[in-house]
């Protein structure tokens, strides 16, 4: 039995219908969405934390509190990537326009249509972001 739960970045509401944030960081909460065999049978969502104390390392913290395995993100930057992967927490890219809803972006990771994001994919801070 494979339990997984995954973070999506979302716009307020957020939820399976919810549309997706164009970057982690700055997104108004979190959607987390828990598959067990394939199947998704939790919806849930949290809200983001203030990047004061931290910076963008705050919100890896808090999803791995969450029990979050992976998120999927439409771009990142490369600290907090490197942060997701020192907790062990996968990071994969969904381009925000091939999947524009929560759950377009779950459903496309489920069926292995999303890849693991790679440092040369991270934003540079430079406007330089987004999988360009």
């Amino acid at each position: 039995m494979e339990k997984q739960r995954i973070a999506v970045p979302s716009k307020a509401p957020g939820g399976l219908a919810g549309e997706r944030s164009e970057h982690f960081g700055h997104c108004e909460l979190f959607t987390l969405v828990d598959i067990e065999n394939g199947a998704i049978t939790g919806v849930d969502t949290v809200a983001n934390v203030a990047h004061d104390a931290g910076g963008c390392m705050a919100p890896v913290g808090m999803l791995k509190e969450q029990g979050v395995d992976a998120v999927v993100v439409a771009g990142m930057g490369a600290r907090p990537l490197q942060g997701f992967g020192s907790v062990g927490i996968s990071v994969y890219f969904g381009a925000k326009q091939a999947f524009a809803r929560v759950e377009d972006a779950v459903r496309a990771m489920l069926e292995n249509k999303l890849i693991r994001m790679d440092p040369a994919q991270a934003c540079q801070g430079q406007g330089k972001c987004h999988g360009h």
